[in-house]
């Protein structure tokens, strides 16, 4: 057994190669086996200890995340201790369960929504106002060489100008994600968490997190020149194997980035390493690709919609006080942003990044937690730890932890 503390890795777990099949149950609450921290989100060990032996699951009827029947007894509903039913979830309840986290501890998740996004937009502002080059100008009376040349250069800094952007999002991202999935993991239990506990909590795991952020865009960014770079490598020729290959390589790196999309709960809440928690996300996603596909794009379609609800507004405002009009905009030449537009905007910014990170990290987590109560029967154990009755008790000597 892991004896790290959080949600330790399942002993019961079909993770290495074992059956897919429904496991055992959780360990009884007096078995002596179990090691608790005082410290992490959850008040134990949230899965059956290997080796342990316990008495097999019996399967349930409809839902099946609820309380057993037979010899145990059985529960007409599913227990709800916190933002969820302790049962496989529907695409509603997830996306209920992300807003209801954000309802019910909106001072931490502002606290760390809000703080990030400040942070992150004053950063994006300054290298935009002061590090970034000015864009090439483009002549609308050029001759078709001087027009393909100016295309070539403003691509250049487009991309140099997408770099620091890209990074300071990453480290939001990274920040937002750590905290928020600890706020999470006490939310499903209906138990609250303050910014400092969230904090200590997520700290020990931000230079694992860190190196699974940039991991996955570099590896999908290493595919996707993998797929475009014969062709380009044969010249004019290629095109069409370039377009070929680029087609694959996306094809590629969505199919990676959905198998791995569970990896960053499992190493916040796992205590798992890097490479570890890509291999669990694997497992967790294994059978359940289409499903965490289409609730993953329902979510990056919901908050992309919700920024552009509050961003247009904001651009408006801005483009009014900043004396841009939309004509220049569209000219073709980039115009010249002042103070007040990138204040305005960025206000924006911060309100739709303080909604938009945590119902994108909360249907994360909650899928996370969805996929392990339909693989090893994690709703028993969750129950036991938030002390439902008719699931057993805490073990001894944890009556201080869950904050």
């Amino acid at each position: 057994m892991n004896d790290t503390p959080g949600w330790a890795s399942p002993g019961s777990a079909p993770s290495n190669g074992q059956s897919s099949g429904v496991p055992n149950p959780a360990e009884p609450a007096d078995a002596p086996s179990s090691k608790w921290s005082k410290e992490q989100p959850p008040p134990g060990q949230w899965s059956a200890p290997s080796g342990s032996g316990p008495a097999p699951r019996p399967p349930a009827s409809g839902w099946g995340g609820g309380a057993p029947h037979g010899g145990w007894g059985r529960q007409p509903a599913a227990a709800k201790p916190g933002v969820i039913p302790l049962r496989p979830l529907g695409v509603g309840e997830i996306l209920d369960g992300a807003v209801s986290t954000l309802r019910a501890h909106w001072r931490t998740v502002l606290a760390v929504t809000v703080s990030v996004s400040v942070v992150t937009q004053i950063a994006s502002i300054l290298v935009e106002r002061y590090l970034l080059p000015e864009p090439p100008t483009v002549d609308p009376d050029a001759t078709p060489e001087e027009a393909l040349q100016q295309s070539v250069e403003s691509l250049q800094a487009s991309l140099i100008a997408m770099g620091p952007a890209l990074l300071i999002m990453l480290i939001g991202t990274l920040l937002t994600t750590a905290l928020l999935t600890v706020v999470i993991s006490r939310s499903v239990l209906g138990r609250s968490v303050t910014l400092p506990e969230a904090w200590r909590e997520a700290r020990p795991r931000l230079p694992h997190l860190l190196v699974l952020t940039l991991l996955l865009p570099l590896g999908s960014a290493a595919v996707m020149c993998v797929g475009i770079l014969p062709g380009v490598l044969i010249g004019g020729a290629g095109v069409l194997l370039s377009i070929v290959g680029g087609i694959a390589a996306i094809v590629v790196v969505i199919w990676l980035m959905i198998r791995f999309a569970l990896a960053a709960p499992a190493l916040v809440l796992e205590r798992q390493g890097v490479v570890a928690s890509l291999r669990r996300s694997a497992k967790l996603v294994q059978g359940a690709w289409w499903r965490v596909f289409g609730i993953t794009l329902l979510t990056v379609l919901l908050a992309f919609l919700v920024s552009m609800v509050i961003a247009i507004p904001f651009t408006i405002i801005g483009f009014a006080v900043d004396g841009i009009g939309l004509t220049d905009f569209f000219s073709g030449n980039s115009p010249e942003f002042g103070w007040p537009f990138l204040i305005i905007t960025g206000i924006g910014s911060v309100i739709a990044s303080s909604i938009t990170y945590p119902i994108s990290a909360g249907v994360t987590a909650l899928l996370y937690v969805d996929q392990r109560i339909r693989r090893e029967a994690l709703d028993l154990e969750l129950a036991r730890a938030a002390g439902v009755p008719g699931y057993g008790t805490e073990p001894p000597g944890n009556h201080s932890t869950g904050g």
